[in-house]
């Protein structure tokens, strides 16, 4: 009897050779640029191979078993496609794994997310591994994280109650974006008004509510975003809200100055 010969394990370094020969140095010049890579921006100094998403989705799918330690070496990379290959992997185990592996791909991602570090990284695992982890359990750990002064932590907390919302749980968004009113960091402002935009969506009572509350002293890119789907007219009075306090509080600070 002839015995067919044992798979060769998975390996980092077999998906970093298949990453590389997808590379492609003028969509990476893009990639740089879109995703703020210059001295003083919010991405600077990460790298690009210039792989567009379904490529690297596609790779994800055909190495969904590459195990933790593997998998780290590509979350530490420079590389940003290989940090993102990393992430579908983590999201799709999580997704199938049982218990045990849920804990373990958990404490792996909190243990890792240093290497989380552009939005498209955070938005595209938090929601998937944070959030269904922690909807049944203690979110002290997410509570840690929307105070960290890192800007990806505070990003990471907010994402993951993207799982929450869907769940009609809105109670810990509602909590995260009055915490970050005053975040002075407009990827922040981004992620808290999309989060309220999508508890509007399951809910337009709750989202009224905190805007007649918070409105006056949102962030103006967080409002805008907030209520996109509102109609026109409670647009018009939630923008007149916030530029009214504006004004005022305007008027105060020249007075106490002269």
């Amino acid at each position: 009897m002839i015995r067919s010969p044992k798979a060769a394990p998975l390996s980092a370094r077999e998906l970093q050779k298949k990453l590389h020969d997808l590379a492609e140095p003028s969509t990476a010049i893009i990639l740089q640029k879109f995703f703020k890579t210059s001295p003083g921006e919010y991405g600077e100094g990460d790298v690009f191979l210039g792989i567009k998403v379904p490529p690297i989705r596609k790779l994800a799918k055909e190495f969904a078993g590459l195990p933790l330690p593997e998998l780290e070496l590509l979350l530490c990379s420079k590389t940003h496609e290989e940090r993102s290959l990393a992430l579908m992997i983590l999201v799709i185990q999580y997704a199938r794994g049982l218990t045990e592996t849920r804990e373990a791909i958990c404490r792996f991602y909190l243990r890792c997310k240093i290497n989380v570090n552009n939005w498209d990284l955070v938005d595209g695992s938090a929601p998937y591994i944070l959030g269904p982890h922690f909807i049944d359990r203690d979110p002290a750990p997410l509570r840690k994280l929307v105070k960290s002064p890192r800007l990806w932590d505070r990003r990471i907390a907010v994402l993951a109650t993207f799982h929450f919302i869907r769940r009609r749980q809105f109670d810990l968004t509602l909590e995260f974006a009055a915490t970050l009113l005053s975040d002075s960091h407009d990827l922040l402002h981004k992620a808290v008004g999309w989060m309220l935009r999508e508890v509007g969506k399951k809910d337009v009572g709750v989202l009224t509510d905190f805007l007649e509350k918070h409105a006056a002293d949102m962030p103006r890119t967080m409002l805008r975003y907030a209520i996109e789907r509102l109609p026109a007219e409670q647009k018009k009075n939630f923008l007149t809200k916030r530029a009214l306090l504006k004004r005022k509080s305007t008027k105060k600070n020249r007075s106490n100055h002269r």
